[in-house]
């Protein structure tokens, strides 16, 4: 009995498929590399975007032949594409079995159970070993948000934050951790806010700190923070302890004032670039990545180019740049979408343009340095790994370095990413 997941959208919904595959590999079931080897076959669903919402719809109705010629084939639908009332998903997709919301693993993986339960097979094996954790593990702490930027769905799909314990999370990040996992990336749509609903209200510094002390865990990072909620705190707990990577993400999603009112973001301008300089001179070296949507309602284009300028102006290592698509039932879908889809391609193109140019004189600042690289997978021949900024970094070698960290000579730079030579290793 095999099983294969396929994952779009953002990190946690990453988490949800590893946490997914761990527990089916602990029912018996091995993965498959295709859909078409697989007995149990998930699909974990985005809608954070028109585009990925539309790869979704398009991956079901490619199904419904495999379905056809596999009567017996499980397919299960999770994430964000699930609302609570699945009749039209069930009409729209009959061949699909089951449907899940955001996270709803633990359900998932009972529904599985049970499948298996009343419809054995001859061969089906016991308990399957688990496959390697990965290098770099994601571990949820927060679920949902509290947030309603005009814009975004996850509030009406992921419903209200709510935090996990702090021991709980203690205790998967030890679990990885000796399962061989040698970093973590702790996870929440707004993860600053951590902490704030539990009975005994915790923040995300003093969680940090907790879990940097955990024995065998060599880098920590978290994502995404909101720039709100940022505090000098937090910034002042990374910048002090070893294992925090010089590493943030904090998305802006516009350069102008009445852009980002309009977006309900509860900041402007002015105080982004403030927190920025103020992170900057707590963290030296510190990557910096943020989020940007062009072509937002009534975006003109003087206020596209004050995006443009903020971006030229803070410098930042990556801009994850999104064109805007409305999204039923949120605040920006009942204003007029009027910014053509042809305008928003060509801001789309003027931000990567640029972006691309700025993380190309960053990166080339970086040949002949020697950087810390913990090393993740194999890739082309290659070695890959992330140095503590978070930048990618190739190599060769002929070990296996896998979940080592070593010390690489930059010899080649990019925009995306750079070429290196081993020159130690522990």
């Amino acid at each position: 009995m095999r099983y294969h997941i396929w994952t779009i959208g953002c990190q946690m919904n990453a988490a949800d498929s590893r946490r997914a595959a761990d527990a089916l590999e602990a029912l018996g079931l091995a993965r498959s590399a295709t859909p078409e080897g697989a007995d149990v076959l998930i699909l974990n669903s985005c809608v954070v975007r028109q585009r990925a919402e539309d790869r979704v719809y398009g991956r079901l109705s490619s199904l419904k032949p495999l379905k056809a010629r596999r009567p017996h084939l499980l397919i299960a639908l999770m994430g964000c594409v699930v609302q609570e009332d699945v009749g039209p998903l069930r009409h729209r997709f009959p061949h699909v079995d089951l449907f899940f919301r955001p996270s709803q693993v633990e359900p998932l993986v009972e529904a599985v159970r049970r499948h298996l339960h009343h419809n054995p097979t001859p061969d089906q094996p016991g308990p399957h070993r688990l496959s390697p954790a990965p290098v770099s593990a994601y571990v949820p702490i927060t679920h949902g948000c509290d947030n309603f930027c005009t814009y975004c769905i996850v509030p009406l799909r992921r419903g209200p934050q709510w935090s996990r314990r702090p021991d709980e999370i203690l205790r998967e990040v030890g679990k990885w951790v000796q399962r061989g996992a040698r970093e973590v990336t702790l996870l929440g749509q707004n993860v600053d806010a951590y902490g704030k609903d539990l009975s005994e209200p915790i923040e995300l510094a003093d969680l940090i700190r907790s879990i940097h002390e955990v024995r065998g865990l060599q880098r920590l990072r978290f994502l995404t923070s909101h720039p709100r909620d940022m505090s000098q705190r937090l910034i002042d707990t990374v910048a002090e302890l070893p294992k925090a990577c010089e590493h943030i993400e904090v998305p802006v999603q516009s350069g102008d004032d009445v852009v980002l009112r309009r977006m309900g973001r509860g900041y402007d301008s002015a105080y982004y670039r403030d927190l920025i300089a103020r992170m900057r001179d707590a963290i030296p070296g510190l990557g910096l990545a943020t989020d940007v949507i062009v072509g937002f309602p009534g975006e003109s284009d003087r206020q596209f180019m004050n995006t443009c300028q903020l971006l030229e102006d803070l410098r930042f290592d990556v801009v994850h740049i999104a064109s805007y698509s409305p999204r039923p039932g949120t605040a920006a879908a009942r204003l007029p979408d009027n910014v053509s889809t042809e305008e928003k391609r060509r801001r789309h193109q003027a931000v990567e343009a640029l972006q691309t140019t700025v993380a190309s004189e960053i990166n080339a600042c970086l040949r002949d340095h020697v950087l810390e690289i913990l090393v993740e997978s194999r890739q082309k021949g290659k070695w890959m790994g992330r140095t503590r900024s978070n930048k990618l970094v190739f190599f060769s070698h002929p070990d296996d370095l896998r979940g080592s960290l070593v010390r690489a000579r930059i010899t080649e730079t990019g925009p995306w990413s750079m070429q290196g030579q081993l020159a130690d290793k522990r």
